[in-house]
């Protein structure tokens, strides 16, 4: 019941009244607004330790994609943060959108590659950084769509999606080229990637135009012309093509990384949607619980392949018998490997 209560309200993104309405009306219930509540608290807190788990292992992980998505505790304008991995997902609801927030979960000592969108916030978080390619393109097609006219702007996106294709391509083809020798691969995959490097930088070509805003140009002499805001977008994006041309083609270097943060941005896509029906939070302690129970469920989906309620029972089931949940015999297993390896 509490399962179906969870889900409904945290998942589906249903009212609680309305969630606690289908439960009594398919269960024969007569659950009140306090008792759900009740309910979901203790879910919330007998999962905590889960939660941590969770956290434990995605700090251990090689890749990690994180994603923000804006939310509301009460009146006052917060953010979700999402973590993911191929088999994990966080989720930290309510807090604000400052680094120390995208850091705390992989911690200082992160040695993976992250994963992310331009925000400053993710500027000097990894060692190797990959930037989504989907954020880029999608500035590129907005230029575009918005100056129907401009063939140069155009004709630059047919160049960057070239690019970007060209660059999935050659990272699946190197494995098959150099017939599995690792020393070999690696030198042939850097080599793949600063050829890639190079013809951003080609294209980029605008990139060092000086651009004067609206407000410089009143400030200065009055004759002065403002850059046209297309230009300046143009231009703006080309300089960010070209100073974060390191982190463009990680993937294809590394080519167990995705070249976009799709991972979280589908889990960020349905937060928003959930925000937009106005089911945010009314306390700190309501979005920490949401951000408690939801990783849970994400992380459980993640590792089946029907998300259901008599899969989602029979796993609770098993970990109330042995003691012990999935992730915690997942971390187990990987502090022993370490052990060894010592």
């Amino acid at each position: 019941m509490i399962l179906i209560l969870a889900f409904l309200h945290y998942w589906v993104g249903v009212s609680q009244d309305n969630a606690i309405q289908i439960m009594n009306f398919f269960t024969g219930l007569d659950l009140s607004k306090s008792q759900a509540d009740s309910l979901l608290s203790q879910l919330a807190d007998d999962w905590e330790q889960q939660r941590d788990t969770i956290a434990e292992l995605i700090a251990l992980q090689t890749v990690l994609y994180i994603d923000e998505t804006g939310w509301k505790v009460g009146a006052k304008s917060c953010y979700t943060w999402i973590f993911s991995t191929s088999m994990h997902v966080l989720f930290r609801c309510g807090v604000s959108r400052k680094k120390t927030e995208a850091i705390d979960i992989p911690g200082e000592s992160f040695a993976g590659i992250g994963v992310t969108d331009d925000y400053a916030a993710y500027k000097s978080m990894f060692s190797k950084h990959q930037l989504c390619w989907a954020h880029l393109i999608r500035k590129a097609i907005k230029l575009v769509l918005q100056n129907p006219d401009e063939t140069e702007y155009a004709d630059f996106l047919d160049q960057l999606c070239l690019i970007y294709h060209d660059a999935k391509d050659l990272r699946d083809n190197v494995a098959a080229a150099v017939a599995g020798e690792p020393l070999s691969e690696s030198v042939e995959r850097q080599a793949v990637v600063t050829k890639l490097q190079d013809r951003i930088t080609l294209l980029c070509s605008r990139r060092d135009e000086k651009v004067i805003t609206a407000n410089a140009a009143a400030k200065s002499d009055p004759a002065v012309e403002p850059t046209p805001s297309s230009v300046e977008t143009f231009v703006l994006l080309q300089r960010e093509l070209a100073n974060n041309v390191d982190c463009l083609f990680v993937f294809v270097e590394h080519p167990e990384v995705e070249p976009t943060n799709n991972r979280s941005e589908r889990n960020a896509r349905r937060e928003a949607e959930i925000r937009k029906g106005a089911r945010t939070s009314k306390t700190a302690s309501g979005a920490k619980r949401r951000g408690i129970i939801v990783t849970v469920l994400a992380s459980r989906q993640t590792r089946i392949a029907n998300f259901t309620l008599s899969n989602m029972l029979a796993e609770v089931g098993r970990w109330w018998e042995t003691g012990t949940s999935l992730f915690e015999l997942e971390l187990e297993a990987i502090k022993e490997k370490k052990t060894h390896h010592v």
